[in-house]
């Protein structure tokens, strides 16, 4: 009985962790894939396959490229997943670069844990073999800033960052790390959905991805409130700066 109890908050701390995925079609743009990236944009638990949450007309959806940003919010488009509101998006790359594309939700109200849940969110993309900016910050409150290239990845490299809030490394950042799952891989129990790693001092973070696939971190902080939705209390804002890597496995030869 006292295991039991004991496991369980834990169970349930990471059964309820929550990410907001922008995953593109790819995240290497050549003329093999032509210049059209599809977005999807839903507010789910990637590595349980769902559940999913309603997801209300992001605050923001753009792309960043040699410090210039272009906004694409009028490019989402509604659609349901699971009886709940998602978006998705189509653009076109004009040029070889590097691309940040970033997207910033409504705040979601999570009563399950007394709080609101604004996930700031980014994916690198390179066209045409430009190989420049994938380091770019966009200047969310909350950011992961890249110390590795974050495409070009194979399957058990190591993805490095620095967690800044308001610009500044944030020591000891705890972040969670989640995979978007296909179905493949089956959870050992409930407390592989999640992994939380730490950062160092000075804000930095290493996790080696040990599968190929779409892969997200979550670098988590709360900073301020917001009123409840009934309007009778204010509860605490948990900001997280998000972002998602693609990891590879090497192409069998046919020789």
């Amino acid at each position: 009985m006292c295991a039991g109890l004991a496991f369980s908050p834990l169970f349930a701390a990471t059964a309820q962790a929550h990410f907001q995925e922008l995953i593109p079609s790819t995240n290497v743009v050549d003329q093999t894939t032509g210049k059209d990236v599809h977005f999807d944009m839903v507010f789910t638990h990637p590595t349980d396959m769902g559940p999913t949450m309603e997801m209300a007309k992001p605050v923001q959806f753009g792309m960043q490229v040699d410090g210039k940003k272009t906004d694409f919010t009028d490019h989402l488009v509604r659609h349901d997943i699971d009886g709940k509101q998602a978006y998705q998006a189509d653009v076109t790359l004009p040029r070889p670069a590097g691309y940040a594309f970033y997207l910033e939700p409504q705040p979601y109200y999570e009563p399950a844990e007394g709080k609101y849940i604004v996930q700031y969110t980014k994916t690198v993309i390179d066209a045409f073999g430009d190989g420049s900016n994938w380091d770019q910050m966009v200047g969310f409150p909350v950011e992961i800033e890249p110390l590795s290239r974050p495409y070009g990845l194979w399957a058990g490299n190591s993805f490095s960052g620095v967690v800044k809030h308001n610009g500044k490394p944030v020591p000891f950042a705890e972040i969670e790390v989640e995979f978007k799952n296909d179905g493949s891989v089956t959870l050992p129990n409930g407390s592989f959905s999640t992994q939380v790693i730490k950062a160092d001092a000075n804000g930095t973070f290493s996790y080696t991805t040990p599968w190929a696939g779409w892969w997200v971190f979550a670098a988590l902080i709360e900073d301020g409130t917001l009123p409840t939705p009934d309007g009778k209390e204010n509860v605490p804002v948990e900001r997280g700066g998000v972002l998602w890597i693609k990891t590879e496995n090497p192409a069998k030869s046919s020789n």
